[in-house]
């Protein structure tokens, strides 16, 4: 039995409490540092799915600016890297 709840959780429940004490301080902190509440975060996720569903067909016609875009910066920069690899 404690062996599937190790393997469950990835590790011994204590050090697995430990590790949720230690990231909850750390996540809590950052958030009050930026005054952000649980609620905040799900009203942006809704916020997302309500902005992408009014934008509807206009993100797709998009589609091709934003991969010229995008290639813009990555096809030189992997060119670059291609060349400075090539010399070693």
């Amino acid at each position: 039995m404690s062996d599937k709840v190790n393997r469950f959780l990835g590790d011994t429940p204590a050090r697995v409490l430990v590790k949720l004490v230690i990231v909850s301080l750390v996540v809590g902190f950052v958030m009050n540092a930026f005054h952000w509440s649980p609620y905040d975060l799900l009203w942006a996720v809704r916020d997302f799915f309500v902005r992408l569903w009014n934008m509807g067909f206009a993100a797709l016609g998009n589609f091709a600016d934003y991969f010229l875009l995008g290639a813009a910066v990555v096809i030189p920069v992997f060119i670059i890297l291609r060349l400075l690899n090539y010399r070693r």
